[in-house]
């Protein structure tokens, strides 16, 4: 049985719609380097999903028929994909904001040695995954050695520009939560991370995104082996905030996995929850070119849950930051 069964059924959850679509966020495939715990994608070594030429054909498509501001790149560890660098290369091209939402150790890897160099010559913004300033926590829920890998990333980074304010070049780092709890206040957070990787490692970033934890894919297999699901899921709803609904990041971005197939949000990719257009489900960002989905009712679970409680939560850290 799917680990995430329990969250496919019937919901309360208020219904939404869309709005102008304003981020194109893509999935390059799940392959990665890491197998972190709270991973919602599941994404590790062993997977093979990868985009193919043909697909990213339709993506660049997308974008050149205008509209988009910002391209949000995903995987897995989308650096790993050869598609990368030319999706990367052609939205800089027509003026699009880039975003690579990379693990950082990507960057310490074999054959990636001129990564970081790329990445600042485009002038993309990283929004890079580091769930703890304490060496501990992070090898916990990363892997054995991730940290240091990361520290090592993080002053390469650094080093080209990256998070000096005046230098255009935008490091946002991510925490997540080491189990079923939410994240603290994003603010108050993003202070201790600061001073310590500044005191201690003489690092420097941009801002802290908090995210909660989404209970699918691996971290919901987590806890239901732990019995912590039904548990998680009643602290996601008791801390719902119907004023989180007006920000959730699925009103105005598109989700668009490896193959071409289109969803309101990651989360739902995951899960297999479609875009439906016109009661037409498994819709391909290929035959949206030139559609406006204001209006358009977004798929919603249980799972939607973990955007709205508390402070809420989306690709861009708290709602109510």
């Amino acid at each position: 049985m799917h680990a995430t069964l329990p969250l496919l059924q019937a919901t309360d959850f208020p219904p939404i719609r869309r709005r102008r679509v304003e981020t194109l966020q893509v999935n390059l495939g799940y392959k990665c380097n890491q197998s972190c715990l709270h991973c919602h994608v599941n994404a590790g070594p062993t997977r093979s999903e990868t985009m193919s030429a043909e697909t990213l054909a339709d993506v660049i498509a997308y974008l050149e028929a205008g509209g988009i501001a910002t391209l949000d790149i995903t995987g897995g560890a989308p650096e790993l994909n050869a598609v990368f660098r030319p999706l990367v290369a052609r939205a800089r091209a027509l003026g699009i904001k880039v975003m690579d939402r990379c693990n950082l150790t990507i960057l310490e890897e074999p054959g990636h040695e001129d990564l970081a160099a790329f990445l600042a010559a485009n002038r993309v913004e990283i929004v890079a995954s580091l769930p703890c300033y304490l060496e501990d926590n992070v090898d916990r829920q990363r892997g054995k050695g991730v940290f240091d890998k990361s520290i090592a990333a993080l002053r390469k980074l650094n080093a080209l520009g990256y998070g000096s304010a005046d230098s255009g070049l935008v490091l946002n780092l991510v925490y997540n939560p080491q189990g079923p709890s939410l994240p603290p206040p994003q603010a108050a957070l993003e202070a201790d991370y600061k001073r310590h990787l500044g005191e201690r490692y003489g690092l420097r970033f941009n801002t802290l995104y908090t995210l909660a934890n989404m209970p699918i894919q691996r971290f919901g297999s987590t806890l239901i082996s732990k019995g912590q699901f039904n548990h998680y899921m009643r602290l996601l709803r008791d801390a719902h905030r119907d004023d989180n609904l007006d920000a959730v990041m699925c009103r105005t971005i598109l989700s668009v996995d490896w193959q071409g197939y289109v969803y309101d949000c990651d989360f739902n990719q995951m899960l297999g929850l479609p875009l439906v257009v016109d009661g037409r489900p498994r819709a391909r960002l290929a035959d949206l070119i030139g559609r406006d989905l204001d209006g358009n009712p977004i798929a919603v679970m249980d799972h939607c849950y973990g955007c709205t409680a508390g402070q809420g939560s989306s690709c861009g850290g708290a709602l109510a930051a």
